[in-house]
């Protein structure tokens, strides 16, 4: 990666003395670390209808969006009346008072407005508000905040003006704010947009694989094979040489019995729930090969395990089993790879997300009834499988050093452990 080389050649500042912070640590000879009492005023004039309303968050900084429900007070429903919305202008810092104990806070570039959930704080002198923005989302401040911040439970959680302004802050000179905030500007710029490839790869990986897997559990593994067509227009033609089947009758449908509360951490057996991450728990109501989905929720179509062992199950979880003429790990591919989009069909979707049996015993299942060309397909898959999800390792691994090098390099910029300008 580019942006690690260029992290060697960055310099030092010739002479450093002691913050007096721990968490700060050395900055250069001619820093200063103040109070934001010394920096910023906090400011209630009220805002203009006509002015856009901006927002911040953990992960973006201040937006011209329609605000979410994390940012109206205490979780109410956003208010036609905007009466005691805030001004606020270029250069002014704000923040989620709930939120910015996770890093929602932001310097403003526009003219508009925020609910009465935020802080705004006005610079006092002529600083550059960006390289700020930049310094109270490092994980050092955000500690900071953090630790500042009032109330016992993260959801009571707020940082009120009294303890912002408490808040230490480093303090370079206005050209040092501009040149390392420019220098970040364009660096993340670039390190998002590399990252932002690497995830397009591996969207692009995905999709792969998917149409490997319906490929093969649709068509075989033969491409001169004589077709048919099924009779199902979702399924479309199968070699000529397959079955179309409903579930019910290659396996047994059941539901489990257990509610969520009934999970255990640590538990000695996994306990599937509606979620991709199966729970734990003591018990276990089944011991052999099965396949688990989720029968209602976000899941639904979504969320399929496979298993060979002991484990228990929710109430609103279904489980195939006792598989006849069809391999579990065979079916297991197969409904993960159409079951969403037949479950989601207008005719059969009901009103709320969730399956019904019938719905389930009906599902149509193509596949071979030679068991060995079902453990052909088998291998084929998890072959070809290993090597798309290395890949994707490689490739999430990547996006994880250039978020770390993203981190270090913002941290070592605004704290003066390189020089940039």
């Amino acid at each position: 990666m580019e942006f690690v080389s260029e992290k060697i050649k960055l310099k030092k500042y010739t002479s450093y003395k002691y913050s007096g912070s721990e968490w700060i640590g050395e900055i250069p000879k001619d820093w200063k670390v103040v109070s934001n009492r010394a920096l910023f005023t906090e400011r209630n004039e009220a805002g203009n209808e006509s002015l856009p309303i901006l927002s911040v968050s953990i992960h973006t900084a201040v937006s011209n969006e329609e605000l979410s429900e994390e940012d109206n007070i205490q979780g109410r429903n956003r208010i036609a009346d905007k009466s005691n919305y805030k001004l606020v202008q270029p250069n002014d810092i704000v923040f989620n008072m709930m939120r910015a104990w996770q890093g929602a806070i932001g310097a403003v570039s526009i003219i508009g407005m925020v609910s009465p959930a935020y802080i705004v704080a006005r610079p006092n002198n002529k600083i550059h508000s960006g390289f700020f923005e930049y310094q109270y989302r490092t994980v050092g401040f955000i500690q900071q905040i953090d630790k500042n911040s009032k109330g016992i439970t993260d959801f009571r959680k707020r940082l009120y003006w009294q303890e912002f302004k408490n808040l230490i802050t480093i303090l370079p000179s206005i050209e040092e704010q501009v040149d390392i905030a420019s220098f970040l500007d364009r660096k993340t710029t670039q390190i998002d947009k590399a990252i932002s490839i690497k995830e397009k790869q591996i969207e692009l990986l995905k999709e792969r694989r998917q149409i490997l897997i319906h490929h093969a559990v649709t068509r075989g593994l033969n491409p001169n094979v004589k077709m048919k067509d099924s009779g199902v227009e979702w399924i479309g033609e199968i070699p000529e040489h397959w079955e179309v089947k409903r579930l019910k009758f290659l396996c047994h449908i059941t539901t489990g019995s257990k509610n969520t509360e009934d999970k255990i951490d640590g538990g000695k057996y996994p306990f599937f729930v509606r979620s991709q991450t199966p729970e734990a728990i003591n018990s276990y109501s089944f011991d052999g090969e099965a396949i688990l989905t989720a029968g209602d929720g976000a899941g639904v179509g979504k969320v399929f395990h496979y298993i060979n062992g002991k484990f228990d199950f929710h109430q609103r979880v279904y489980k195939f089993s006792m598989f006849s003429e069809i391999e579990g790990l065979y079916l297991f591919h197969y409904i993960q790879s159409n079951f969403f989009n037949v479950a989601n069909l207008g005719t059969a979707k009901s009103t709320v997300d969730s399956l019904r049996l019938p719905l389930i015993q009906d599902f149509l299942v193509s596949f071979p009834l030679n068991i060995k060309e079902q453990e052909e397909i088998i291998y084929h898959i998890e072959n070809a499988g290993r090597k798309i999800s290395s890949a994707l390792s490689i490739k999430e691994k990547e996006i994880e050093k250039l978020k770390e090098y993203k981190a270090t390099l913002i941290n070592s910029a605004v704290t003066g452990k390189i020089k940039v300008s």
